[in-house]
């Protein structure tokens, strides 16, 4: 959502469940996914801690909510800041 890329553009953040609104694609935990804005620009490239599916339960949740959707809680973000390189 608007709110992510803002946050993801400001530096130093990781991406949350709670600022995604669709997952598209197949793959799985450490894959190189793209994020995109709500227009379909490249906002950020990063591993992934979650599969498609995972993310497709998860998305728009808090991360609090991770155990509610898929029964654990492997990392409280989709994708960690460290694992995240943001596009210019």
């Amino acid at each position: 959502d608007d709110g992510a890329v803002k946050v993801l553009r400001s530096g130093g953040k990781s991406l949350l469940p709670v600022g995604i609104k669709s997952c598209s694609g197949g793959f799985i935990r450490g894959d190189l996914v793209e994020c995109e804005s709500s227009q379909g620009e490249t906002v950020a490239r990063g591993l992934v801690n979650y599969n498609a599916d995972e993310v497709k339960r998860i998305l728009g949740h808090s991360s609090e909510a991770i155990i509610e959707q898929l029964g654990y809680v492997g990392e409280p973000e989709v994708i960690h800041c460290d694992n995240l390189v943001v596009t210019p």
